[in-house]
């Protein structure tokens, strides 16, 4: 089978990362329970006619797919694939509000087409030109991981050349206000260099899109090589640890392989216990980071955690405001991704350094 090479990377998120030449040298901490993203300027991107008529989503993910295209030297690829939690969850808000308030009379259809979850991969391609597979995945807070392993199986196959793979979600007002109410977002403001020593239940909310060119065909200036991707809907805390080590060893690894291991822990007190299995345990000696303090949580920030792992591999830096303990590597070969939210949907993915 072909290996599986990342030849781009471009993300839209809650700090100023749609910058490929930079690398978290500046970090922005929000004092917030939602944060919203740093915008790019859409205009560079996306005519201003078509860009009113997108919702902030549909503009996340067209521009970040972009920028991956253009970082992989790329006018088009084989196939589309996307990851997502929510959709196009303000459209449909709107059009649910427009349909009670107009007494269901005098709809326009607009946001109603473009509510639907396969919009931004539909909108990507109709930009392209792209008439090939084109998949979204709506699988909670795996939803990026089952895209990225349905573009590896693709690519190690000769399926295809190259596959643009995202995962994108935006938030609403309606969808913030109901995840308050059960306490899935906290419920004092918290800044987000704070978050991960925070002792209260609920997240920090988001948004953001995470975009990535795969090949397999290696290229000069290639981030990572993606190797295996594991997902379980149910876990059991305290079989994490043997778990895991069979994973690697399936993968013909031991604990040492390990140069960094990234979690996505998000300061909820009652969920990152599952991380804290890991960091107390397996990982006791190996470096780990975090990102969901600089990303927030959403059903696909697992794509924000890839794409800082792809670039602690090409530029062989772990930056300072990830840092979770003190270990050190004299050099970032193997990083596991390890993610999961409220106990649930599992993943472990592993990037080699080509």
């Amino acid at each position: 089978m072909s290996k599986v090479y990342i030849n781009s990377v471009a993300s839209i998120s809650a700090q100023r990362t749609f910058d490929n030449s930079e690398f978290l040298e500046a970090f922005i901490d929000h004092d917030d329970t939602v944060m919203s993203v740093i915008d790019p300027n859409y205009k560079e991107y996306i005519p201003p006619a078509a860009a009113r008529r997108m919702a902030k989503g549909i503009k996340m993910g067209v521009v970040a797919s972009k920028i991956a295209l253009q970082e992989a030297k790329l006018e088009n690829v084989d196939a589309i694939i996307t990851g997502t939690g929510f959709g196009c969850t303000v459209d449909s808000e709107k059009f649910v509000s427009a349909l009670i308030d107009n007494d269901e009379q005098y709809l326009t259809p607009t946001s109603f087409i473009q509510s639907t979850h396969n919009t931004v991969g539909g909108q990507i391609a109709l930009g392209l030109g792209c008439k090939g597979y084109n998949f979204t995945y709506v699988h909670a807070s795996i939803s990026f991981e089952s895209a990225l392993l349905d573009a590896q199986l693709q690519l190690e196959n000769d399926e295809a050349s190259s596959i643009l793979v995202g995962g994108v979600d935006e938030s609403g007002d309606h969808t913030v206000k109901i995840h308050r109410l059960i306490n899935h977002i906290k419920k004092e403001k918290i800044k987000s260099s704070e978050l991960l020593k925070s002792k209260t239940e609920g997240a920090i909310f988001s948004e953001g899109a995470n975009f990535f060119v795969l090949s397999n065909s290696k290229q000069n200036d290639t981030y990572a090589t993606l190797g295996a991707i594991v997902t379980y809907n149910t876990l059991a805390k305290e079989n994490l640890n043997q778990v895991l080590e069979d994973f690697l060893k399936e993968n013909n690894l031991d604990v040492g392989n390990i140069d960094v291991v990234v979690m996505g822990n998000n300061g909820d007190v009652t969920f990152d216990s599952w991380y804290h299995e890991l960091s107390k345990g397996l990982f006791k000696n190996t470096a780990q980071v975090a990102f969901k303090h600089l990303c927030g949580e959403f059903y696909t920030a697992s794509g924000f955690g890839t794409w800082l792992a792809a670039k602690m591999i090409k530029t062989q830096k772990i930056p300072e405001i990830v840092k979770l303990n003190k270990e050190t590597t004299t050099q970032i070969n193997t990083v596991l991704l390890y993610n999961q939210y409220r106990g649930e949907n599992h993943s472990f993915t592993l990037l080699y350094r080509c």
